[in-house]
């Protein structure tokens, strides 16, 4: 097995797409998360 074997990302190209994704994802989550405080409070 060689290494770049090992080193590619799932679903993406490289791991740049991840962490965009995840970057984005926690982003939304504390927009929500501050809507929902804003609107409940």
């Amino acid at each position: 097995m060689s290494q770049t074997d090992n080193d590619k990302a799932p679903l993406f190209k490289n791991w740049n797409g991840w962490y965009i994704l995840v970057v984005l994802f926690l982003l939304v989550l504390i927009i929500l998360f501050s809507l929902f405080t804003n609107y409940f409070s």
